[in-house]
């Protein structure tokens, strides 16, 4: 079944018949001869994607575009010039007005059917994205639903997380996946008892030891997936509680056998901790944090990173106060 929808709009019949042999095949077409039409199409149709020519009368292919992009209900969908205008400046022009490709007039059936393909796949692919992203932020936001955390303290932590891995050198597209995956930190949790996770007291030695599971299960449940994001959560899930000398858990790892993200995250998972309120203690000051975070350097923390830490946190408390004002 053909469920892909391509507005095309050209004010030659002939150009249009061309168009639709070439495409109708593969997808669903309609058609439009002049911009008004084209724009009452595109918000009747919600096509997929546009093939807009320039040269047209009373209002020309730059200036749909433009009303296109303007309008909400139509700025996200594809345009793809088909023109007979073949200058350098015409295909600037088209690009600066919003379009995303631009295919010159005498055209070829392969190279349209294979531009349309591109593009199209890259809508699914930005829509897969989107996806994907909201399922990880209501994962998160799931995982601490229970918990004594305010729900502030995942995504402050995913970026401070992003802060410490680009002071390293990381590449932008792992900073990219580093704070999403650190929002899954603590996923596990989802499998620890409503009693444990609400108790407004510090726990007790047999509570810990069930608190503790969470890195296991979080690990079991994110492993599962092969995706980069979920990869990363996983050795986050499963190392974050361990320490630099080893006296962490579950494994008790020490120094480099600890996964470098799962290092990350255990300074800043433990910052936001210490400046949080919680139901046992008062939020402890940005300075008496960084004094905790430095004592501990060499021990639960790799001394690497708490200088890189300490020379950022400027961007760190900038980070800290955006939430704290609510307008991040």
């Amino acid at each position: 079944m053909i469920s892909q929808k391509i507005l095309i709009v050209d004010d030659e019949p002939n150009n249009l018949q061309i168009l639709r042999q070439i495409l109708k095949n593969h997808y669903s077409l309609i058609f439009a001869n002049n911009g008004e039409k084209a724009l009452a199409a595109a918000k009747q149709h919600k096509p997929d994607i546009i093939l807009l020519d320039i040269m047209m009368p009373e209002m020309n292919g730059y200036e749909v575009c433009q009303r296109l992009k303007a309008d909400k209900e139509t700025a996200d969908i594809p345009v793809l010039f088909v023109t007979a205008m073949n200058e350098v400046d015409d295909e600037k022009r088209g690009f600066d007005v919003g379009g995303v490709d631009y295919i010159t007039k005498p055209i070829s059936g392969e190279i349209v059917l294979r531009r349309v393909r591109t593009h199209l796949s890259l809508v699914k692919a930005e829509a897969l994205e989107r996806l994907s992203r909201a399922a990880i932020i209501m994962l998160g936001d799931a995982c601490h639903y229970n918990d004594t955390d305010t729900g502030d303290h995942i995504w402050r932590m995913a970026a401070y997380a992003r802060i410490l891995a680009d002071g390293i050198g990381w590449p932008e597209h792992l900073l990219d996946i580093i704070e999403l995956a650190a929002v899954m930190h603590d996923t596990g949790k989802v499998g620890i008892p409503h009693e444990i996770l609400k108790a407004p007291r510090a726990l007790t030695e047999e509570e810990w030891v069930i608190m503790k599971n969470h890195t296991q299960i979080g690990y079991d449940i994110l492993s599962k997936s092969d995706t980069p994001v979920f990869k990363m959560a996983a050795k986050i899930a499963i190392a974050h509680h361990e320490k630099w000398d080893g006296s962490g858990y579950p494994q008790g790892l020490v120094g480099k056998a600890i996964p470098e993200v799962a290092l990350i995250i255990a300074l800043v998972d433990v910052f936001d901790a210490l400046t949080m309120k919680r139901p046992y203690k008062e939020a402890w000051s940005v300075e008496d944090a960084i004094i905790e975070i430095r004592k501990n350097s060499g021990s639960h923390f790799e001394p690497r990173l708490v200088d890189i830490f300490e020379k950022r946190i400027a961007e760190i408390i900038e980070i800290k106060e955006r939430f704290q004002n609510k307008i991040m």
